[in-house]
Formats: structure tokens, sequence, C-alpha cells
């Protein structure tokens, strides 16, 4: 240890002490976790839950274990230096982070929560103090109570903070999923708007009224194996009404009130894995899509409206796409037209926010879910003031059966898609047409 010098106490914990530290040789700044125990033997070390997950684990999103260090039976971590963790930014703020930021953070919290569940561990102590923050980068740290998924139960029920720990812990199940990382997720994620914890029990009873006063209580259509663990423990829950998540975070769009309330569901085997919440509607609200430099559709009235005229001119499309698939035998593919007529009073046209007047904001919404279609709107034969502006959809999901039209090129017309009639959910939008996708498409390079 004599290549680091200590210049600062960054924190103390129940394990262990964090220190910044300069490394001498190299002039890197580092941080420095002294663990409070004694170890006498190397295999004590490496037998360390944490040592073992983190020695196993290499990605942007969690924190870099640099080097472990036993000295006079002392251990030492030696991980890459982070300038905050987000409790820390969270308190100095003095308003909310914009949607933008949280969007971004999240994103990164729950790219590198899903390499480590894909990899066998899970984290069991998600809180805003584990997350270390370095300008706009964000990683998972302190793994000192991370387990291995395929460990087997019974698992010790004093696992996280109180205020981000899952129901299912709350009521001592022995047999918890990596469910309870994605719980925490949620919590965070409505702090991350509010600046204040969702759920701030001070006990384990009282954890469970603040998240009923908040979710509403469970019962044996929602959670039954809730139900039988809190018959076990001798505990009942009153009846409390769900309250509205967008009173109790009025900042956060509907699109990030829905991901929450499916994060933070009582039943963990309705929530979603770290990689299901990266698709979720919050991360893919808006494409900012750049129309053509020249424009050459042209425009004459009809009955008082306008539609482009295809005849004289070929359109300039843009054509985007996107595939989401994880697996090798699932596939989704997402896709966004735009087409972008230079009608004189487009003007008049409601903006999603502030941007150049060359762009038209499109929103792709999508599901994963087997053997369905999925549609995306196109502007059609429409008036100028008709043309909706969608900067984001609540109910983004827009699947249905259908029957596949036929898609294809015209040689003569450029792109050619069949028109569907909209659904329900759709028929009071000016949407024109659609055009539908079979969402066991196959993978490919555009």
């Amino acid at each position: 240890m004599e290549r680091y010098k200590i210049t600062k106490e960054l924190g103390d914990g129940t394990c262990g002490s964090v220190y910044k530290a300069l490394n001498l040789e190299t002039n890197e700044i580092v941080a420095i976790k002294k663990m409070k125990r004694k170890y006498y033997y190397w295999e004590e070390c490496m037998n360390l839950r944490e040592a073992k997950a983190l020695c196993k684990m290499n990605h942007p999103n969690i924190v870099k274990l640099k080097e472990i260090v036993r000295e006079n039976h002392e251990l030492f971590f030696i991980f890459e230096f982070m300038e905050y963790n987000l409790y820390q930014k969270m308190r100095d703020r003095q308003s909310p982070f914009p949607e933008a930021e949280i969007r971004n953070l999240l994103s990164q919290v729950l790219q590198g929560l899903a390499y480590m569940h894909r990899n066998g561990y899970f984290h069991r102590d998600l809180k805003p103090e584990n997350l270390l923050v370095t300008e706009d980068i964000i990683k998972i740290a302190d793994f000192g109570l991370a387990r291995e998924v395929m460990s087997k139960p019974p698992y010790t029920d004093y696992v996280s903070t109180r205020w981000y720990r899952a129901p299912e812990v709350l009521l001592q199940s022995s047999s918890y999923t990596p469910a309870i990382d994605m719980w925490a997720v949620g919590a965070i994620l409505a702090e991350l708007f509010t600046l204040c914890p969702l759920f701030p029990g001070e006990s384990e009873t009282d954890q469970l009224y603040k998240i009923c006063y908040v979710l509403g209580s469970p019962d044996s259509t929602t959670w039954p194996e809730g139900m039988n663990l809190s018959r076990s423990l001798n505990f009942s829950f009153s009846h409390i009404v769900p309250a509205n998540l967008s009173d109790i975070i009025p900042n956060a769009s509907l699109e990030a009130i829905d991901l929450i309330m499916r994060l933070c569901s009582w039943d963990p085997l309705k929530r979603p894995t770290a990689e299901q919440a990266l698709q979720h509607p919050f991360f893919h609200v808006g494409s900012w899509i750049p129309c053509p430099l020249q424009d050459h559709f042209q425009t004459r009235p009809n009955n008082g409206g306008h539609f482009l005229n295809f005849a004289r001119t070929k359109p300039k499309l843009e054509l985007n796409l996107w595939d989401f698939d994880t697996e090798t035998d699932d596939c989704f593919l997402g896709l966004t037209l735009a087409v972008k007529p230079s009608v004189s009073n487009l003007e008049d046209v409601p903006r999603a926010s502030q941007c150049a007047n060359e762009d038209i904001l499109f929103y792709s919404g999508f599901e994963d879910h087997p053997r369905q279609s999925v549609f995306w709107p196109l502007l059609s034969n429409q008036s100028a003031n008709d043309v909706p502006t969608m900067s984001s959809l609540a109910a983004s999901y827009m699947n249905n059966q259908v029957s596949q039209p036929p898609l294809g090129v015209s040689q003569s017309a450029g792109f050619t898609f069949a028109t569907l009639q909209p659904n329900n959910i759709l028929e009071n939008h000016s949407f024109g047409s659609m055009m539908a996708i079979p969402s066991s498409f196959q993978r490919g390079h555009v």
C-alpha cells in the first residue's frame, strides 16, 4: 500500500471505510475501500461475495475493481474513483432533475443491472448511495450483499436499505429473486423526480403501510404469494385505496409514471426485467427526424384542405429502422417513416418542443409480445391543422391481432403501404394510414 497516498475519507460503513487516494506511480486518483475485519488467509479474501462478483464483471456502468491488496492481515479494494454518489447529487440540487437527465441516468443503471443479472448476480442493496456519478456517467457500486442468481435459498431477510426494500423481503420471503433489484430501481426513479424517497418507512411494518398508501393494499388477486407470506407472519393488510401517482410526482411524464408502477408492482412476477424495462416507452418517448435538405413536394388545395401531389414529383422519404431484439429467436423491428411537405401554413402546427423548423416529431411505440403486429402512425391526406404532435403516448402498446397486409415497393410511385382500419384506441385521432409490421420479422441490417 506504499504506492498509494490517502488524501481524504469519503465514507464509513458497516464493513469498511472508503478513502480517496493517489497512486504515486501513475498519478491516478483512486478510491480505496479498507475492510474492517482481519483476513489471515488469501482464500478468505477471494471467497468474499464482493470480490467474486466484481472479478467476474466488466461493464461501463459497474464500478471497476482495479486491484485487491492484503497487507498485515488487512484487506483493501482499489476502485476507480467517482466524484459523487447519487444521494449527494440529489441532496445538493435546488430543483428537480430534467426528465431527459433522469432518462439518461436510469438507462445506464438498467444496462449495468441487465449485464449483472445476465452474468448470474443480483445486487440486493440498490440505493442512491450505491450509485456513483461522475459528470453524466453513473455506475453501480458496493457489491457486499451481492448474491448469485443460481444460489439456493434461503436468503437472508435483511437486504438493502428499508426504503428501497421490496415487499417480499419485508414479509421475510426466503426465496426472492432479482426482481428485488427492479423494485429498488422503481423507488429510485420516483426519487429522482421528487428528490424525496417514495416509501420512507420508519420500521418494516410502517414501510409496508407507506407502500400501501401509494400502491393500495394487495389482495389474493394482485399478489397471491404475498397473502400467504403475510398470513405466516400474522400480518393483515388494511384496505387502502391507491393514490394517484401523478399527484405525488407531478413533474413526471405519463411514461415515467407507468414505468414506476410496473417496477413497483406488489407481485415480483409482474415486474419487468432490466432488459424489458429498457424497452419501455419512457426511454423512447420521441425521435426527432430531420427532413430532406431540399423539399420538392408540391401542394394544391382540395375542398379547403391540402394534400401532397405525388403525381408531379416523387416524395422524399426518410426511413429509420431499429432492431430491439435481445434474443436470437425473438425479433422485433421498430420503424418510423417521415414525410415533410412544403405546406405554407404548416407553421401553425403545434410543436412538442422548441426545435428547428425542419423537424417533425414522431413517436414509435412497441411492446414485446409474440405473434402480434405493431402499428406506427403515418401522416396522410389530411389538412395541416389536423396533423398531430406526438411527443409521447402513455399507453403506447398499440398491438392487435390482424392479418398481415401486403407491404412492398412500387416501381412507379415509391413506397406503397396497405391502409388498415384504426382500432378503437386510435379512432379519435387524426393518424391517417396505418402500417403493420409483423413482430416476428426476421432480424436484419438495414
